[in-house]
C-alpha cells in the first residue's frame, strides 16, 4: 500500500482528490476529446458522476493503489492513477488533462513525477496503455521516458462499437527514462504545399479513394503483397499518426491545392535512424497523370525531409519497366544507383528486376 503523500513536481502539485474539485472534474471529463479515449466515462457526466469517482479514488488508495488530482497554483489541471501493483511489482499508470491544461506538459511532468514516486516505492515495472489514435496521450509517455513495447490488436471497444488496438509502453527504474525526441517531426501547419499540390496525412476519410487507386489495373500492376479490403485501408489510416509521431514512417494524402480532390498516395517508410535512410513509394490517380502532381509531392517531401530530419539518404525502388516512375524520380533530383535482379513477384510467377534510385542530403 502506498503512503498517501502529496508529490510537487516544478508548479505543479499532485494530491489526493478532494470535494471541491467536483465541478472541475465535470468541466474535464464532460469535454468531447477526453470522452473519445477514455471509454469508460459516463457521457455525459455529472456531477453524481464526479462524486462517484471521488469515492472510487479513495477506495483505489484504501485497495493498494493511488490516484491524484494535479494542481497549478491550486488550480484543478488534470488526474493520474495507478492500479495497485500485481505480485511482480507491475504498476499500471493512466491520466487525464484538463481542456484548460493541455499543450502545457502538465500530464507528460506529472507522469514523470509519479513513475519515479513509484519506483522510489519500490514498484518494478511501470506500465501505460494507449490506443493507437490518441496522439497526446503517446506523445505524453514518449516525453515521460516510456518506451514502446508492442501492440495489442483489438484490445478495446470505443463508443462507437469499434474495437481499436492499444500500444503498450513502459518504464523500469533502469532506464535513463529520457524524453524521446521525435526522428520524424509533423509538418508545421500539419501539411505542405506548394500552391498546385497540398501533402496531408492520410485519413480515414482518403481511405475509399484510397482503396479505389489501388486497384485500378495501371497501379495494381505494379503493387506488392495482397489485396486489401476498404476495411484494411480504414484500419491502415488510423495508424497514420502513430507511425508518424513514433518515427517509423510517413503515410501522406496528395491532394489538388485548388479543389481539393485526392489525386495519390506517397509515403516515407523503411526509416533506419542508425545510417540515416529511408525510402520513398507513390501511386497517383490515372486523371492526375502527366500534370507534374508526383514530381512536385515528391520534391516537397525530399526537400523538406533533409531540412527538419537527420535522414542522409532516401532511396526509392522500381520495377525495371516503370518508366514513368523513373521519370518522376529523376525530375525530383533522384540518380539510378543499383540494379537488383528478380525482386518484384509478377502475377505468371516470374520476378522483374528493380531499379533502386537515391538522392542524398545537400552538402
Amino acid at each position: 500500500m502506498f503512503p498517501r503523500e502529496v508529490i510537487s513536481t516544478g508548479s505543479l502539485v499532485l494530491r489526493r482528490p478532494s470535494n471541491a474539485d467536483a465541478e472541475a472534474i465535470v468541466r474535464a471529463c464532460d469535454d468531447p476529446v477526453t470522452a473519445r479515449f477514455l471509454y469508460v466515462l459516463p457521457s455525459p457526466y455529472t456531477l453524481q458522476d464526479a462524486r462517484d469517482y471521488l469515492r472510487a479514488a479513495e477506495a483505489k488508495w484504501a485497495n493498494g493503489g493511488a490516484e491524484f488530482t494535479i494542481t497549478e497554483n491550486g488550480h484543478y489541471v488534470g488526474a493520474i492513477g495507478v492500479r495497485p501493483p500485481d505480485a511482480w511489482g507491475v504498476a499500471e499508470i493512466g491520466y487525464l488533462a484538463a481542456p484548460w491544461a493541455r499543450g502545457k506538459g502538465v500530464v507528460t511532468k506529472a507522469t514523470r513525477a509519479v513513475t519515479e514516486w513509484l519506483f522510489d516505492h519500490g514498484v518494478e515495472r511501470v506500465e501505460l496503455h494507449a490506443a493507437v489514435e490518441n496522439l497526446a496521450s503517446l506523445r505524453v509517455a514518449f516525453k515521460a521516458g516510456f518506451q514502446e513495447e508492442g501492440r495489442r490488436r483489438d484490445a478495446k471497444v470505443g463508443r462507437d462499437g469499434r474495437r481499436t488496438d492499444i500500444i503498450t509502453l513502459a518504464r523500469i527504474p533502469r532506464d535513463p527514462g529520457l524524453a524521446a525526441e521525435p526522428y520524424l517531426p509533423f509538418f508545421d501547419g500539419g501539411e505542405l504545399s506548394d500552391g498546385v499540390v497540398r501533402l496531408a496525412p492520410m485519413e480515414v476519410a482518403d481511405a475509399p479513394d484510397y482503396h479505389r487507386m489501388m486497384r485500378e489495373p495501371s497501379v495494381a500492376a505494379y503493387g506488392v503483397g495482397p489485396s486489401t479490403t476498404l476495411e484494411d485501408n480504414e484500419r491502415r489510416c488510423r495508424y497514420t499518426g502513430y507511425w508518424w509521431l513514433s518515427g517509423q514512417r510517413i503515410e501522406l494524402a496528395i491532394k489538388d491545392a485548388v479543389s481539393g480532390e485526392f489525386a495519390g498516395h506517397l509515403q516515407l517508410v523503411h526509416v533506419q535512424p542508425v545510417i540515416g535512410q529511408g525510402m520513398i513509394g507513390y501511386s497517383l490517380q490515372p486523371e492526375f497523370r502527366g500534370r507534374g502532381f508526383m514530381t512536385r509531392a515528391v520534391r516537397l517531401l525530399v526537400d523538406w525531409a533533409f531540412a527538419n530530419t537527420p535522414l542522409h539518404r532516401i532511396v526509392a525502388g522500381t520495377v525495371v519497366d516503370n518508366k514513368a516512375s523513373q521519370r518522376v524520380l529523376e525530375r525530383a533530383g533522384f540518380v539510378r544507383e543499383s540494379a537488383h535482379r528478380e525482386v518484384f513477384p509478377r502475377e505468371d510467377g516470374t520476378r522483374a528486376d528493380e531499379l533502386e534510385w537515391l538522392r542524398l542530403r545537400p552538402r
